[in-house]
Formats: C-alpha cells, structure tokens, sequence
C-alpha cells in the first residue's frame, strides 16, 4: 500500500486538501491517504473554519508520497519556520514531494527545488522569483514532474499533478478510470498560461473547441493548419490567433502533445508494434514518434513500455 502524508499547514485551502484524498483515494484501495498538521493540533483554514486532522508530523516519517497544498502566508517570507523544518525533516529521504500551487514556496524555503524546475500559480510567479532566484521556474505549465519532486500550479491543477502520478504509477487505464469517477478530464489540453490574466479575445462566431474534437478523431490524418482552420471555417492567421488565445500554444505544437499522448496510452495498453502506434497516431514513421516522445518524456518507446508493463502488475 503506497502512503500519501497531506501535510496540512496553517490558513490551508479547503479545496486544495482535499484533491489527494479525493484522486488517490479513487484508485481501487492502491494508495492510502493521510492528513496531518505540524503539532497534531487542528489548523485554520482559508475559509472560516478549522480543520482537525487525526496524525501529527510522525505521519510524515511513514510516507511514501508528501503532498503539500497551498496555505495563505506561504508566499510571505523565503524563511522557513522552524516548526515547518522540523516536520519536514521527518520525511524519509526516498519519499516523493509534491506541492500543489503556493506549496511550492514551502519545498523552496526548504533548499529542495534549488537548481531544479519548478512551478506555482501563475499569479505569484514574480514573488516566487524575487524570493527564490535559485529555481529555473516555468510558470507557464499545469505542473512539472522532476522525478522525486513535483510541483503543480494553481487550484485545480492539483488535480492534473495527482491524476499523472496515477498515471504514472498504475497506467493510463486506472487513471482514465480515477478520472471518469471524480467527473474530470484524464489530462487537460496547454498549460496555465491559457489562463494568466490577458484581455479577452472579441466574441466572432465559434471557437476552437469543435475543431480540436474533430482534430482528435482524427490524429491518424497528416492534419495541417489549413484543414484545421478549413473545418472552423477561419482564415489561417485567425485560427491560429483564436487557437493560442484558447490553449496557450500553437495548434502544431498540441497536435504533437495530442499524438504523444495517444501514443503513450497505446504503448501502455496494448502490445502493438512502435511503427502501427506511430501510424495510428499520425506520425509518418515509427523513427518520427521516437524523437517526439524522447524530446517530450526522454525515454524511447520501447524503454517507456518497459516501464509501465513492470508498474501496470502492482
């Protein structure tokens, strides 16, 4: 049983605590969840209202995963207070680290994301830099998984970060499965910067969104600008325009993620050659999806299906 410690710190955010026990805890009894607090009291909230967990800091040192959610002096000071090290400084040394938005300024306080990538809400960004100039941060992505230590951007994407170590760990199957349960998407498309703060584009007519399904059903197709702005009846320029506006990236650019992404679940779910996936997903030849998924994931096909064919018998 995989052990996930949510460490619970003072003025956290209700919603945010709550998206490990409600990802992890959909996934058919593979994880246990626990919350704690740094003394075993209860702790405020965000909200007008304490919360009472059952463990104090000795959970942390039984974890095999630490989530650390948001909380609303987090980006105050680049000091970590002493009662905060202490508990951190009881988790195991091969545990996993994972913060949910303003978290992250807790794992940099503590020296752990120094020289690492990183990531925290978008709105925070220039505090984040100011404190913690060490720490190459992008805050243009929904989460950054650096293998020990996982770092994910505002609010909902804690969900995005938990449904990939999901993933992850057990495969695409029970993730699709954790997801369809908690009425979410399996992953989202771009990255936060399709929401940081920017004038919004004039209403005219429909957006991408249609296209883009369209596009999906057809990944196995040599699509290309004109026949995705073709089928939202748009000029080029428009389309692409109206498409960063929505997604945050070009439409080449979420095409490629698209068909990574349909090529990862078929080499976690099936047995099919690396040339018929690379087919099935629109890449010209099976040498095409190798780069792709190593400039994406670094890891060859063959090396990624090694790895979930090992995980996916847990």
């Amino acid at each position: 049983m995989h052990r996930v410690v949510v460490l619970a710190l003072d003025g956290v955010y209700p919603y945010e605590l709550g998206i490990p026990q409600r990802v992890f805890g959909t996934a058919d009894g593979r994880y246990e969840v626990v919350t704690c607090t740094i003394d075993g009291r209860p702790v405020r909230t965000s909200a007008d209202f304490a919360i009472t967990a059952e463990s104090g800091p000795e959970a942390l040192a039984t974890a095999d995963t630490v989530v650390i959610p948001p909380y609303q002096s987090a980006p105050a000071s680049a000091q970590l207070p002493a009662p905060v090290a202490d508990a951190l400084a009881l988790i195991p040394a091969g545990a996993r680290l994972v913060s949910i938005c303003t978290g992250a300024f807790t794992l940099a306080a503590a020296g752990l994301l120094d020289g690492r990538p990183a990531t925290t809400h978008w709105n925070l960004a220039a505090r984040f830099r100011e404190l913690f100039p060490k720490v190459a941060l992008d805050a243009d992505v929904l989460f950054i998984d650096d293998g020990d230590i996982l770092t994910s951007a505002g609010a909902a994407s804690g969900v995005d970060v938990c449904l990939h170590l999901v993933r992850k760990d057990h495969g695409s199957e029970v993730a699709n499965r954790v997801a369809r349960r908690c009425v979410v998407p399996p992953w989202r498309d771009g990255g936060q910067a399709q929401y940081i703060e920017q004038p919004v584009p004039e209403p005219s007519g429909a957006g991408t969104a249609a296209t883009r399904d369209w596009a999906l059903r057809r990944l196995d197709e040599p699509l290309t600008l004109t026949d995705l702005a073709g089928h939202a009846r748009m000029g080029l320029r428009t389309f692409a325009r109206r498409f960063r506006d929505e997604v945050g990236i070009s439409p080449g650019r979420w095409l490629i993620q698209q068909r990574i992404a349909r090529a990862r679940e078929l080499l976690e779910s099936s047995d099919l050659p690396v040339e018929q996936i690379a087919s099935r997903v629109g890449f010209a030849t099976a040498a095409s999806l190798r780069q792709h998924l190593h400039a994406a994931i670094g890891v060859s096909p063959h090396a990624y299906r090694r790895t979930f064919q090992a995980t996916g018998d847990r």
